[in-house]
C-alpha cells in the first residue's frame, strides 16, 4: 500500500499554495497544520496489468491534488484541522476486483472511495455501495468518480451515493461534433471503440449525433473490439485504411488508443482521428508528425488553455512531476478534491450522507476553472474545449504532451451551459 507523502517538497508547497490562491481568491498566509487523523480516501483502480499506466496517472494526479489541501492546512473540522490521504487498491482493470477492493476498503474503515478508469467497473461499485448503505448506515460510505462516462450512471443508474466529475460521453461527442460538424470536406467515417459499455455508448451516440448534424457523412465502418487484449490493431488499421474513411471517431483510451494510432501511422492512414483522449498517454508521439492537424481531442481542460492562471497550474504540476513520462494532469481530479474538501467542511463531520448533502451543492474554482455539481443527477457541470495537435512552439502550443514535441492548441471552448445535457435521473435520497 502506498500513502500520499504529508512532508512534500518546500517549492512544490509554494507552489500548491500560489495555486490555492488562485483558485479562491484568498491573500497568501500561513495556514494552521493539519494535525488530526487524516481522512482517508481509497483509489480503486486498475494499477497493474495492460491500463496499469492510466491508474499511475490517476494516482498522481490524486496526490498532487491532496497535498495541494495539505499545505494550506488540511481540512478545517471543529475538531482541528485534518489531511487527506490517499490509499490504494489495485482492481487490476476488472469488475470484479473493483468489488473486491471495495470490501477491502470497507474493513479498513473507509468511508470515501474514488474510481473513474472503466464504466463497468464504475456501475458495479455504485450498486456494490447502494446495497452497503442501506444494510450498514453506520458505515456508509461515497464514490467519487472521476472517468467512468456511461451516461447511465447519471441517468438510469444515477444514485444519491455517486458523483461524476467528469463530462459524460454523450456531452464530450456534442462537443467533438461542433468541431465535425464545420469540416466540410468529411464526406466519411469510420467508428470503432472498446465492447464495453462506454465504447457502446460512444459509439451509439455518435450514430445519433452524425445522423443529426452530418446526414452527408457515410459512416464506412462500425465496430467494436475487445478492451485491452488486443496486442496487434494492424488488422484493424488495414479495414480503416480500406474503407476510405477520411476520419475515425473513437472513446478509446490507453493502450488501445495508443496502438490504434500506431498501426493507423504504419499503414499509412492519412485521415483524421477525432477522440476523446488522443492528448496523451503515447498518443501523440505514437502518430508523430503524421498527426499534425489530424488528431482533435476533447476535454475539461488542456496545458495550452491560454490564460495566465491555467499556465501556473500546469507548471506547478510539472514542477512536482517533472520527468515527461509523468505528464498527465487533469483540471477535473483536481477540482474533485477540492470539492470534497469543500463538503467535508460545510458537513463538518467525516459521515458519507453529510458529505453527499453538501456535495450536491459543491461550486468551485481553481487556477480560472469554475465547475458546480448539479444535484438534481451528481453529473458535475465544467467548460469542455476541443483541441488539435499540433508541433510545440506553433501558435498557440506553448507546451507539449510527454515531451513528444507536440501538443495541442484550443480551436474551440464551450461554456459549462453549452456543454450542459438534460438528464433522466430519477434520484432517490436517503430519509
Amino acid at each position: 500500500m502506498t500513502l500520499t507523502s504529508l512532508r512534500g517538497r518546500r517549492a512544490v508547497l509554494a507552489a500548491a499554495l500560489c495555486i490555492g490562491a488562485l483558485g479562491t481568491g484568498a491573500q497568501a498566509q500561513t495556514p494552521a497544520p493539519a494535525t488530526g487523523a487524516p481522512i482517508r480516501i481509497a483509489l480503486i483502480e486498475g494499477l497493474s496489468g495492460p491500463i496499469a499506466n492510466t491508474g499511475e496517472a490517476v494516482f498522481r494526479n490524486l496526490v498532487w491534488a491532496t497535498e495541494r489541501v495539505n499545505a494550506r492546512g488540511g481540512v478545517k473540522l471543529p475538531g482541528g484541522n485534518r489531511p487527506l490521504l490517499i490509499e490504494r487498491f489495485d482492481s487490476k482493470g476488472q469488475a470484479e476486483e473493483a468489488l473486491s477492493a471495495l470490501r477491502a476498503a470497507t474493513d479498513r474503515g473507509i468511508s470515501i472511495v474514488t474510481q473513474g478508469n472503466s464504466s463497468a467497473a464504475a456501475s458495479a461499485l455504485i450498486e456494490a455501495i447502494g446495497k452497503h448503505n442501506e444494510r450498514d448506515a453506520a458505515r456508509q460510505m461515497l464514490f467519487l468518480n472521476y472517468s467512468a462516462v456511461d451516461p447511465a450512471l447519471t441517468n438510469e443508474k444515477c444514485s444519491f451515493w455517486h458523483f461524476r466529475f467528469d463530462a459524460h460521453a454523450d456531452m464530450r461527442m456534442s462537443a467533438l461534433m461542433s468541431v465535425l460538424r464545420e469540416d466540410r470536406q468529411l464526406k466519411s467515417v469510420y467508428l470503432i471503440g472498446q465492447d464495453y459499455s462506454f465504447g457502446q455508448a460512444v459509439l451509439r451516440e455518435a450514430r445519433n449525433q452524425l445522423a443529426a448534424q452530418r446526414p452527408d457523412v457515410k459512416i464506412v465502418g462500425d465496430e467494436l473490439h475487445p478492451m485491452a487484449r488486443v496486442k496487434d490493431f494492424l488488422p484493424y488499421a488495414s479495414k480503416i485504411k480500406a474503407s476510405g474513411a477520411q476520419a475515425v471517431l473513437t472513446g478509446n483510451w490507453g493502450n488501445d488508443l495508443t496502438l490504434l494510432v500506431k498501426a493507423a501511422r504504419e499503414v499509412g492512414f492519412e485521415g483524421s482521428f477525432y477522440t476523446f483522449y488522443g492528448n496523451a498517454l503515447g498518443a501523440p508521439a505514437a502518430m508523430g508528425d503524421a498527426g499534425i492537424g489530424k488528431v482533435i481531442a476533447v476535454a475539461d481542460w488542456f496545458p495550452n488553455v491560454p490564460t495566465p492562471e491555467s499556465e501556473a497550474f500546469y507548471q506547478a504540476f510539472r514542477q512536482r512531476y517533472p520527468n515527461p513520462a509523468d505528464d498527465y494532469v487533469h483540471m477535473r481530479m483536481q477540482l474533485m478534491i477540492e470539492a470534497l474538501a469543500q463538503a467535508i467542511e460545510r458537513a463538518a463531520e467525516v459521515n458519507a450522507a453529510s458529505i453527499a448533502a453538501q456535495l450536491e451543492k459543491a461550486e468551485v474554482t481553481l487556477a480560472g476553472q469554475t465547475a458546480r455539481m448539479r444535484a438534481a443527477d451528481h453529473q458535475f457541470q465544467q467548460r469542455l474545449a476541443v483541441a488539435v495537435m499540433d508541433r510545440q512552439g506553433s501558435p498557440g502550443v506553448k507546451f507539449d504532451v510527454e515531451g513528444s514535441g507536440y501538443g495541442f492548441r484550443v480551436i474551440r471552448n464551450l461554456t459549462a451551459q453549452q456543454a450542459e445535457q438534460p438528464h433522466r435521473c430519477n434520484m432517490v435520497r436517503p430519509g
